[in-house]
């Protein structure tokens, strides 16, 4: 499982872009502000279509900026080389994103009051886009088969580790006034208000017709054509565009197209056992 991982504090990251100096450095020295917005979530999860909406609300729903600079430049991975270069100079309210589990977050983040919103996704769906993604990946192990990927993923062979301890550890902030959850299932069953939600929290305020551009432009249609969003840009760089595209189908229930039958009575005695103590009503989808 080595190759193609960067391990880093027994987390296995992606080898491109991730420098363990660097980590160290970041989570010693980044200076989150109270004004900054942070989007976590473990991969797969519905990051950039969330990443999309928290853009469109600062634009009031102009989509302007959404099409002319690319998502990573927008909201910056706070993990990956490049989106820090971005972050650490950046002057005013910064939007940042981090696949990163609790421990690994720059210490800073605990005596700030950034926003934090977090999106939590039922984890069948999130490893069956995962086995989609990291087979087309050119920057991680890539599974041979479903059937391997799943024995990962239960395991915490993949990257950013655990999804079981993911949550877990960033449930200890659950209650904190600038701490947010949302689920990718409510988010896909009722966009506006879950937009109206997020607005409600980061104090902002959206006229109808605003709301209404930001539903329309934040729509995965749209977004799959706009590439500025739909990381066509690196143009092969980082994935194997051949077999497959960064964004698939964007829906919710999919497992059930792959998962055996054996595999979801597996995974559902899974769930059971390592979620027991997280309170049923954090996961819609169950």
């Amino acid at each position: 499982m080595s190759d193609k991982y960067l391990w880093f504090k027994g987390i296995p990251l992606p080898a491109v872009d991730f420098i363990p100096e660097l980590l160290r450095e970041e989570w010693e020295n980044f200076v989150f502000k109270d004004e900054d917005v942070l989007i976590v979530a473990f991969p797969k999860s519905g990051t950039n279509w969330l990443i999309e909406i928290l853009c469109l609300i600062r634009s009031k729903g102009d989509p302007k900026w959404i099409q002319s600079v690319p998502i990573w430049e927008r909201s910056p991975w706070v993990e990956a080389e490049y989106g820090y270069n971005i972050l650490k100079d950046k002057e005013g309210p910064r939007l940042i994103t981090t696949h990163l589990p609790i421990q690994l977050i720059p210490k800073s983040l605990f005596s700030s009051k950034t926003k934090l919103i977090y999106l939590i996704r039922n984890p069948r769906d999130i490893l069956v886009s995962g086995y989609f993604f990291w087979s087309i990946s050119k920057f991680v192990k890539k599974p041979e088969s479903m059937e391997e990927y799943f024995e990962w993923f239960i395991q915490g062979n993949v990257p950013y580790g655990s999804w079981f301890d993911h949550i877990h550890g960033w449930m200890s902030m659950k209650g904190k006034e600038n701490f947010l959850i949302l689920s990718y299932e409510e988010l896909k069953r009722d966009t506006r208000s879950t937009v109206e939600k997020i607005c409600q929290f980061l104090g902002k305020k959206l006229e109808p017709e605003e709301l209404n551009s930001l539903l329309k432009n934040s729509s995965f249609q749209v977004m799959k054509e706009n590439k500025m969003s739909n990381y066509s840009l690196p143009h092969g760089q980082y994935l194997d565009e051949k077999n497959g595209s960064f964004m698939r189908k964007g829906i919710s229930g999919d497992w059930k197209n792959h998962f055996t039958a054996a595999q979801a009575e597996a995974f559902d005695k899974i769930f059971q056992e390592k979620m027991a103590d997280v309170p049923r009503e954090l996961f819609p989808w169950e």
